[in-house]
């Protein structure tokens, strides 16, 4: 990868990303309410288990998708492939989560000069893939590296949910993310060699952790 592809790529993945990513646990927080995910080892279940499996079946494969859809300014496939991808969250809770950050990070996008993405700054049925695929497309970010980039930013915000929620020391949340770093590529691999047919998964705990999560009495995060 170049300096400059290279250099986008750690901004597109950034924590300091003002997109609100970290107000979101996608269902962990539930499932450390009703004891699914206790301690270091079922948080490391749980998110290697979402990569190995979700991430790898729907979001590696629908990136891939998107960012050549992108890159062939093929409008039709990338809205085909963001409302595939939307319609595959399976709560209303992680719908309005990817609305949300895909329309955060759209708006982002249009102060970065990257026009095309103005027609997402208010899309209801926005995701957070199909903007992230624009802005490795539009900065030249291999689909690969943009692959194992996202993937990475996942972990990591799954990490930082499960230190708060749990809790986790340190210490533990860099065990689990160092873990992730080794299984990433080989899930990016996987995912990437899928064909359309091949393109999704079903998680019934975190669906239904997230789906409880709606109505949960005291919460810190927004999913």
């Amino acid at each position: 990868m170049t300096s400059p592809a290279l250099l986008r790529l750690l901004q597109l993945c950034s924590p300091a990303l003002p997109i609100g990513a970290f107000a979101y646990s996608q269902g962990l927080e539930h499932a450390v309410t009703a004891g699914w995910v206790r301690d270091e080892e079922t948080a490391a279940d749980w998110i290697l288990g979402m990569l190995g499996h979700s991430l790898r079946a729907i979001e590696v494969p629908l990136l891939a998708r998107l960012h050549a859809a992108w890159i062939a300014d093929d409008q039709p496939a990338i809205r085909r492939w963001n409302d595939f991808l939307f319609a595959s969250r399976a709560t209303r809770e992680l719908q309005a989560e990817d609305q949300r950050i895909g329309n955060a990070l759209a708006r982002l996008l249009v102060t970065l000069d990257v026009e095309r993405a103005q027609a997402f700054t208010a899309e209801p049925r926005a995701t957070h893939l199909t903007l992230f695929a624009l802005a490795a497309a539009t900065w030249g970010i291999d689909v690969r590296d943009a692959s194992q980039g996202f993937l990475f930013s996942w972990c990591e915000n799954q990490v930082g949910a499960a230190a708060r929620a749990v809790p986790l020391g340190q210490s533990a949340a860099q065990r689990i993310l160092s873990h992730a770093t080794v299984n990433i590529p080989a899930v990016v691999d996987a995912g990437l060699a899928l064909d359309d047919g091949e393109i999704g998964a079903a998680a019934p705990a975190h669906a239904i952790g997230s789906a409880l999560h709606e109505t949960q009495y005291s919460r810190i995060f927004r999913s």
